[in-house]
């Protein structure tokens, strides 16, 4: 991502995040980045597409990150755990983003629509790890696209719990915690 796109992916971010999306408008996106509106129409017509580019850019970094994590030779569990930790950093991390993440998910928008197929991909990497754990039975057999959206939202309600709490709290005691109890409803202790 070049240094123009940057500054309006992070601008964007913290503009939806404050305003909502539909109080949020193109010449906040620039203001906030300290662009000229047509420098901000240069790289982007219109603020749905401003949208779309930092959800598939935002989801990319931790799509990355899960993909280092299949590529490892470990076990399908350990797959989960490393998974669980990189995304609850990834929440603490773009707090802003996963606001704007939550506050889209519903609707029937094009915009909502794009978000929730970005979601289903990268759910659809914690499906393939509790699969795995199922056929080599470390978790018992259920349905592991349901139990890989349980997992995604154990995780995602933690980080609400965090925005919730103001004061100082220690995160890895959350992700420690977190992790405990989202794999011991799998019926795994660690």
């Amino acid at each position: 991502m070049n240094k123009t796109k940057s500054l309006i992916f992070k601008s964007a971010i913290k503009v939806f995040s404050e305003c909502g999306y539909r109080g949020a408008t193109m010449d906040d996106i620039a203001s906030n980045a300290k662009l000229a509106k047509g420098t901000l129409y240069y790289h982007f017509t219109s603020k749905e597409e401003i949208f779309n580019f930092i959800v598939e850019e935002g989801l990319q970094i931790l799509q990355n990150e899960v993909g280092e994590v299949q590529k490892m030779n470990i076990g399908p569990i350990e797959k989960l755990i490393k998974i669980c930790k990189l995304q609850l950093s990834f929440l603490y991390g773009y707090n802003d983003f996963f606001k704007v993440v939550m506050s889209q998910l519903w609707g029937n928008e094009q915009r909502q629509e794009y978000l929730r197929l970005k979601l289903r991909k990268y759910i659809n990497e914690i499906q393939t790890n509790i699969q795995v754990a199922m056929d080599e039975g470390k978790i018992e057999s259920s349905n592991s696209e349901l139990m890989a959206y349980e997992f995604f939202g154990a995780l995602c309600s933690a980080a609400i719990y965090k925005s919730i709490h103001t004061e100082k709290i220690n995160l890895d005691d959350i992700i420690n915690n977190t992790v405990q109890f989202t794999l011991k409803g799998f019926g795994i202790q660690i």
